[in-house]
């Protein structure tokens, strides 16, 4: 079933979370303020105590010394997928920006006390500060062991104090305290039992929730969103998942020479996001029949929601590999009924049956039409059962989106258009049929802009007094009102009805950081573009009709590993639970450890 109320607000707040993330700056821009911070930091910091050359000195070698380290950290990060020398130097850039207000700060103070030693302190505890966001941000990122985040995060301040150290002893006069080198033994003991405790109150959230630590599942999306790497969250999917058949349909278009077009609809949903799992599954299995048959295949949403996402790249080809070795189409048909749409409300139910096999379009547009209930196949099943019809494929045309879920009223009316359809295509004339089929791959249109690589796929059915056009958009839903607009601009090429379509792809999803976390078709890209390239494809698809049968079948594939509805809402309701642990967790850990270091700075 697709996700209730409930579980759909859940889902809503992960993507708030997700729309929250940021990119970073250019590493020639990271370099850059890099740069400008611990030059002009090191020069002002120091500029009122009258050594400006000590300044520049001081300057000068913080930034050197933070590439060096940055340099030694990524070496040592190699195998660490999100690390890199432009990621590894803007945690430095964080970290410095932390460090250098308290030097500042330090430095406003001993003006007024006259002493160095002011200044110092406050140096040690900008050095606190910036040790515990490091060691916060690595052993949050690091899939390595704790060790090597604690080094990572230890070695560029730590070559800092070295450095304040033996330029303090060469241009001064001054020898430094007891202090400057018993605080930092004490401090990053302190620090690291602080972060120790925080990460491990928030990995407790996660392993009550799903049974794997929050930070392991925050480690896999980052890997992931990142740079693009599966492999961790699906290894985590694949353990928390269920078993369970699924169907896939299957409806062929054949020609005395070949097969023409190819229509699947999987019983399965093509999620959670990116590459993950089977959401780039309506393209695997485009281009898998594609090379396969040689023909044009579209593969259209089906009825079920996240619940039913494929687990990992493994189980996506468990599918392919069932539905390859099982194509059968060796019952054929004639003949078929015209393209009946049947409407209540909002709600429009097209079906044309061919043979003894109804296919049945579903869509509330201009509403908004998301995932929809099983409920609607098995009530279709039920009424085809009454009409003699042997099978009924249902499509989610999954064509409109505004804002607004699927509401009760939406999913009444469907109900009652389902019928409709069905008895009236049930009971239509039957003629002999013609099918064209064209495919284009918009090369303009990107990812970042809503189009997944499938492209528009178009088959055409023409009958006596009647010409449907089937156009499905390799994309995850649509804008409200596009929908009617492709419908309108194709009657003028002769196309009395039909359905626009889309794959509800979600190699599309968290690919952008917008309140969805993707677009919808013509949301960002250029819809009167777009409507020439689906005119361009059904005028070719109208210029190839060829005298066609149909044939129809279900493959069902066993054991098959999907997330399951239990563990889409415990990791969507996850996000928030472990945001509010860290919350809790930092307001009671982090101003304990400073009390304690500000106190140990003062006494020692």
């Amino acid at each position: 079933m697709a996700p209730s109320g409930s579980q759909q607000d859940y889902l809503d707040q992960a993507v708030k979370r997700y729309s929250s993330l940021f990119t970073l700056p250019s590493h020639s821009e990271i370099l850059v303020y890099l740069g400008l911070l611990c030059f002009f930091g090191g020069f002002l910091t120091v500029i009122p105590f009258s050594k400006p050359f000590f300044g520049v000195a001081l300057g000068t070698g913080f930034f050197f010394i933070t590439i060096f380290s940055d340099f030694v950290i990524c070496r040592l990060l190699r195998s660490e997928p999100i690390y890199d020398q432009r990621r590894c130097d803007a945690v430095s850039l964080f970290s410095n920006i932390v460090w250098f207000p308290l030097m500042f700060l330090g430095t406003v103070l001993a003006l007024y006390f006259r002493s160095d030693g002011v200044w110092l302190r406050f140096f040690l505890l900008g050095f606190c500060a910036a040790l515990l966001l490091r060691l916060l941000v690595y052993s949050s990122t690091l899939f390595s062991r704790f060790t090597h985040a604690v080094f990572s995060a230890l070695f560029q301040p730590l070559l800092w104090i070295v450095f304040l150290y033996s330029l303090w002893r060469a241009m001064t006069s001054k020898r430094l305290g007891f202090s400057f080198f018993v605080f930092p033994l004490v401090s990053i003991p302190i620090i690291v039992v602080t972060i120790f405790f925080f990460i491990y109150f928030i990995n407790r959230v996660g392993k009550e929730t799903v049974g794997v630590s929050s930070m392991l599942l925050l480690k896999s999306f980052l890997v992931n969103w990142i740079e693009d790497v599966n492999g961790p969250l699906e290894n985590v999917l694949e353990t928390l998942g269920t078993e369970r058949s699924m169907d896939v349909s299957l409806l062929v278009f054949q020609t005395e020479k070949a097969v023409k077009a190819v229509m699947v609809i999987p019983a399965l949903h093509p999620g959670p996001f990116k590459n993950v799992g089977s959401s780039l599954f309506p393209y695997l299995i485009q281009s898998a029949l594609e090379q396969r048959l040689n023909c044009v295949v579209s593969v259209p949403h089906g009825l079920f929601g996240h619940e039913l996402d494929l687990a990992s790249q493994a189980q996506n080809q468990k599918v392919l590999d069932t539905i390859l070795s099982s194509l059968n189409f060796q019952k054929s048909e004639k003949e078929a009924s015209s393209f009946i749409r049947a409407k209540s409300g909002v709600a429009s139910a097209g079906c044309q049956v061919f043979g003894d096999c109804a296919l049945l379009f579903l869509t509330v547009a201009p509403a908004t039409t998301e995932d929809l209930p099983s409920e609607l196949g098995f009530l279709a099943i039920h009424e085809a059962e009454k009409k003699a019809l042997t099978s009924v494929v249902v499509v989610n045309a999954h064509n409109s989106i505004n804002g607004d879920h699927n509401s009760m009223e939406n999913i009444s009316r469907l109900k009652e258009a389902v019928i409709e359809s069905l008895d009236k295509a049930a009971e239509a004339k039957r003629f002999a049929i013609e099918v064209g089929a064209a495919k284009v791959v918009p090369k303009e249109f990107s990812l970042e802009d809503g189009m997944g690589p499938g492209g528009i796929s178009v088959i055409v059915v023409h009958l006596e007094g009647q010409t449907t056009a089937y156009v499905t958009i390799d994309g995850n839903n649509m804008i409200s009102g596009l929908r009617e607009k492709i419908l309108s601009t194709l009657k003028p090429l002769g196309i009395d009805d039909g359905e626009i379509l889309t794959t509800d792809t979600h190699a599309v999803s968290a690919v952008v950081l917008n309140r969805r976390g993707y677009h919808p078709v013509g949301e960002a890209i250029d819809q009167e573009r777009l409507m020439e390239y689906v005119r361009n494809a059904v005028s070719i698809a109208l210029k190839n009709l060829e005298p066609a049968v149909t044939s129809w079948q279900t493959v069902t594939v066993p054991g098959v590993k999907v997330i399951g509805a239990e563990l889409i809402q415990a990791l969507s309701t996850l996000t928030d639970k472990a945001a509010r642990q860290a919350q809790k967790a930092a307001a009671f850990l982090f101003p304990i450890a400073g009390l304690i270091l500000v106190i140990l700075s003062l006494i020692l």
